[in-house]
């Protein structure tokens, strides 16, 4: 026998070897790209894309992700004729086909219930917002609120990843991940999508894989940064190791890594070198990144004074704008606990003085620094919360999830400040205008950082893939 064959130990090396053959053509459309074209280290920081497809409104996305479903019947979506007709039965000519959960599709009784919030219209604009949300009403004339956000997703695990993946089924590429797949970073010392989750909450759990990279290279996934001294796990250096010994060490393996791709060149040995050296860059970047004691005390305040305690939404949110300046693209921050199926009208107060004043301040921070016409900010959930009670009426009573209709805000990014876009049924039930479905609002996230969403796509298993599937229409109405 051949000596050289004792070295095929896989089938990816034969298949590498014997690349002319079928097996190699094979292997070549299941890693979405040619075998020969991996990467370089010096490319490896930079996106497909040579040059967008549009003119950029923006050049970066701070989401901020509120994980339950907050009720759009409470916040922003105004329904005077709910109270009117409240302890009502939901219409079935309102209802429809719409299927309900399990946890309210078994109930004789289908309530309508309204809100126990005042509502009052604010800015030129004249919004109409909730009681509750005072620093919210503030910006008003900063945001372009959409009424008629709807999904298909009924159930909080396929609908927080519908959102952030394209797709109710785990397994595909985040948002960020497409970003960061298209245009690269813009800083090559932090990683081009991070996040930031607030920490003590509970709720729905938040998996990984919202903002893995799927069949993307793993070079576009998203670096979770934790509330600690150490924000990335594993990015220091062990006792006894300084600066100038890494260095060593990462260069031969470098060296030992191209050795390998040399004979077996499979594109994640390159992300597996980027991962490296970013990390070796990261030792210096993110600690200065991540020190919001170098912030004023005045912009520390405006915040709020759980801007100075690491994890919680407002620290969060004042580290998504150094993040932001420093050119990272994509930051998702998430903030659980919003699901009410009961105790709303005593849980949903706490949970808007958490989020509401630092969610305003960083619109405001923002336009301060000159960032916000270039900074898409982004406000959601999953989907929204029902127009009926969920079991009997009573005075800490809650609402079922609701796919329908649910309400969104977007601000700076090129989008039309000042607007209100879509409109729901007076009972609160159905759109009735300018519908934005999950795919439409991620075709218009990437148009406005200049992406065609039908023109980024990964090839894998032999299929072209993108972020909104087959479906998706740029929403230009909201759009200045």
């Amino acid at each position: 026998m051949n000596a050289d064959l004792l070295f095929l130990t896989n089938r990816r090396q034969f298949l590498s070897r014997f690349g002319l053959g079928l097996g190699g053509m094979a292997l070549t459309e299941m890693l979405g790209s040619p075998l020969t074209a991996a990467p370089s280290a010096s490319t490896a920081d930079q996106g497909i894309l040579e040059r967008t497809h549009y003119p950029a409104k923006a050049k970066r996305v701070i989401f901020l992700f509120m994980s339950g479903g907050p009720s759009q019947l409470d916040l922003f979506d105004y329904k005077p004729l709910l109270k009117e007709r409240h302890g009502e039965q939901l219409p079935d000519s309102v209802r429809g086909q719409q299927r309900l959960t399990g946890m309210s599709g078994n109930q004789s009784s289908i309530p309508l219930v309204g809100s126990p919030f005042k509502f009052s219209q604010h800015g030129k604009s004249g919004a109409w917002l909730s009681e509750l949300l005072p620093h919210t009403a503030g910006i008003a004339d900063e945001l372009c609120i959409v009424r008629s956000m709807f999904t298909e997703a009924i159930n909080h695990g396929p609908g927080v990843t519908f959102m952030q993946t394209g797709t109710q089924i785990a397994g595909r590429p985040s948002i960020g991940a497409w970003l960061s797949y298209g245009l690269g970073q813009s800083n090559a010392n932090l990683p081009s999508f991070v996040v930031l989750i607030t920490k003590g909450k509970s709720g729905q759990p938040l998996g990984a894989h919202l903002w893995g990279s799927g069949f993307l290279p793993t070079r576009h996934q998203g670096v979770l940064f934790r509330a600690a001294q150490d924000p990335v796990l594993y990015l220091g250096n062990p006792a006894g190791v300084n600066s100038e010994s890494r260095r060593l060490l990462l260069d031969r393996l470098k060296e030992l890594h191209e050795h390998q791709f040399q004979g077996t060149p499979d594109a994640e040995i390159q992300s597996r070198i980027d991962h490296y050296e970013m990390a070796f860059r990261m030792q210096s970047s993110i600690p200065e990144a991540s020190d919001l004691s170098k912030e004023s005390p005045s912009v520390i305040e405006s915040y709020g004074p759980d801007a100075r305690t690491p994890g919680t939404f407002a620290a969060n949110c004042l580290q998504a704008r150094r993040l932001a300046e420093r050119g990272v693209r994509f930051i998702q921050l998430y903030h659980q606990d919003w699901d009410h199926h009961g105790g709303l009208p005593k849980g949903l107060p706490g949970l808007c003085q958490e989020t509401d004043r630092p969610a305003a301040a960083l619109v405001r921070d923002l336009k301060t620094r000159g960032l916000l016409e270039e900074t898409l900010v982004v406000w959601a959930g999953e989907f929204g919360r029902t127009n009926y009670c969920q079991g009997k009426i009573q005075p800490n009573f809650g609402r079922d999830h609701h796919p329908r209709c649910y309400t969104i805000w977007m601000a700076g990014g090129g989008v039309k400040a000042g607007s209100t876009f879509g409109e729901t049924c007076e009972f609160g039930y159905n759109v009735v205008s300018n519908g934005v479905h999950i795919h439409d609002l991620q075709a218009t996230v990437l148009h406005q950082l200049g992406i065609d969403h039908e023109q980024l796509t990964y090839k894998f298993q032999g299929r072209r893939y993108r972020l909104t599937d087959v479906h998706g229409t740029v929403a230009a109405g909201l759009l200045a």
